[in-house]
């Protein structure tokens, strides 16, 4: 069993920068992939980006790329989302996901473990 745990949501003006964290624990073992989905108010949930724990290596869907950036400490079992040029529509409940593998996946229900999620909301 995975426990992951999301902080550092909160409101930004359009433009600002947030960004969030993951902590993850339990039986986490390195070969996961760690992500980051949004679910906007009326919206699916939707894939935001992805991180191998033991690789480093990182894929990003076409909404955020060059805006946000997703890294993981392995000392703390961490996992963060910076987030830049903020604009009003990636306000969203974030969510962090964790997979068993090393295969990526960009639907919701390839990932075995959720947080409970963090508020996003940026003003404009």
């Amino acid at each position: 069993q995975v426990q992951l745990v999301e902080s550092g949501g909160g409101l930004v003006q359009a433009g600002g920068s947030l960004r969030l964290s993951c902590a993850a624990s339990g039986r986490f073992f390195s070969n996961n992939i760690l992500a980051w989905f949004r679910q906007a108010p009326g919206k699916e949930r939707e894939f935001a980006a992805a991180i191998g724990w033991s690789s480093g290596n990182t894929k990003y869907a076409d909404s955020v790329k060059d805006r946000f950036t997703i890294s993981r400490d392995n000392t703390n079992n961490t996992v963060y989302l910076q987030m830049s040029s903020l604009r009003p529509e990636d306000t969203a409940v974030y969510y962090c996901a964790a997979k068993r593998g090393i295969y990526w996946s960009t639907v919701s229900n390839g990932y075995d473990y959720w947080g409970q999620g963090t508020p996003v909301t940026v003003s404009s």
